[in-house]
């Protein structure tokens, strides 16, 4: 790996900070004491900031020679609301908050970079370092593009990088079109009539018409969108009743659907809301649809893709650069690369044996209470991202 020695050199100070910022973990919207940090360090480089947008945003902006070329560079700063297993020095002070995503450690790649990039500054342009709040469900890309970010800070392309546990360390993945799902959420309460369980003619069972209802939406997946089409409904709440005696006046169902397109997003929840309240029709009882449109597909850009995949192959190799299979999974970048071409890429987080002590019995996967961002990666996506300002914004 031809990783930078300037970053190398100062790796064990921006572990450190990535310590720290794990140790003190903050949900989205309340990124205060980690846009503090952030801040500082960048102050303390010379790279002017901007604070505020989106609500705990930072932006900081580093700018060489004469060209009006500008690229964007973003990194995730929330935890999520997750107690925490691991006991090393550096696990989570906050009960019920933790670093399970690597949102700690994708600040520090970006901050390495940061402090290389302000030093030596051997590019022609703009680099806007975009440290953004509330990925894990609050939409802090599209709260900071409605605060002007795009505007505010004019770039032409924008590009963002994440850990991906099961992927070797020193292996990256990028690909064209679609690489993460959209993210919704559904609320079908169906409304009947209670009765006493020994007597349910008298009554209108919400129970068995829901449950048609869980049964009749695969069929949107199997038989009405194309097989070729991916999409996911998944049913995650079922609540009904509260005594065995008892036919209940209503039964609540809730969950998500997944898709890489709006198209196929569009078709799902059209048919999801025919099927719920005909069925619904069918046995006299009423219907609630409440469809909830989160984070739309993360896209890539194939002229952005190439020049990653340019990039990484000098950094690591063409053989260590993967085809990235997409996943169902989400991510606010999408509004992002809505508004502008770009990529979103993965970084190779290994598979858990950089965790030597302390950390709890679960893997270390995302989202995990025994996860933990391994700090060999600073060094390297800190060379990434120098690599990607030199390329893109050539002297």
């Amino acid at each position: 790996m031809n990783v930078l020695d300037s970053i190398l050199t100062q790796a064990s100070t921006i572990v450190e900070l990535r310590k720290d910022i794990h140790a003190h973990p903050e949900l989205c919207f309340e990124e205060n004491r980690t846009a503090d940090v952030v801040a500082r360090k960048l102050t303390e480089w010379g790279i002017e900031i901007h604070r505020g947008m989106g609500t705990t945003g930072v932006v900081g902006i580093i700018k060489a020679g004469t060209s009006s070329r500008a690229i964007g560079l973003r990194a995730d700063m929330d935890a999520l609301p997750i107690q925490e297993k691991n006991n090393f020095a550096h696990a989570s002070q906050h009960p019920g908050k933790m670093h399970a995503c690597g949102h700690d450690g994708h600040t520090a790649m970006l901050l390495a970079a940061a402090q290389h990039l302000a030093k030596h500054r051997n590019f022609d342009g703009t680099v806007y370092l975009i440290f953004q709040p509330a990925e894990e469900g609050g939409g802090g890309a599209r709260e900071m593009i409605k605060d002007g970010l795009f505007e505010k800070y004019p770039m032409q392309q924008v590009f963002g990088m994440h850990n991906w546990p099961g992927l070797g360390v020193g292996q990256f993945a990028v690909s064209t079109g679609p690489v993460m799902a959209s993210s919704n959420e559904f609320k079908i309460v169906v409304k009947g009539k209670g009765s006493h369980a020994a007597l349910p003619h008298n009554g209108i069972d919400p129970v068995p018409i829901a449950c048609q209802m869980v049964q009749a939406f695969q069929t949107i997946i199997t038989r009405n969108k194309k097989p070729v089409d991916a999409g996911v409904i998944s049913v995650t709440m079922i609540n009904a009743g509260h005594a065995t005696n008892v036919v209940p006046d209503t039964c609540v169902l809730q969950g998500t659907v997944r898709t890489f397109t709006l198209e196929v997003l569009d078709l799902i929840e059209q048919r999801m809301k025919v099927i719920a309240e005909h069925v619904c029709a069918a046995h006299e009882a009423q219907c609630e649809f409440e469809f909830l449109r989160n984070y739309p597909p993360t896209v890539n850009h194939a002229s952005a893709v190439d020049e990653v995949r340019k990039v990484l192959a000098q950094v690591v190799g063409a053989e260590h650069v993967l085809a990235q299979e997409p996943t169902m999974g989400a991510e606010d970048f999408s509004y992002m690369l809505q508004a502008l071409p770009g990529a979103y890429f993965f970084i190779g987080n290994g598979e858990g044996a950089h965790r030597h002590v302390g950390h709890g019995e679960g893997p270390c996967t995302l989202h995990n209470p025994s996860y933990d961002f391994n700090d060999d990666l600073i060094p390297l996506g800190g060379t990434v991202w120098v690599r990607m300002v030199e390329s893109l914004l050539a002297v």
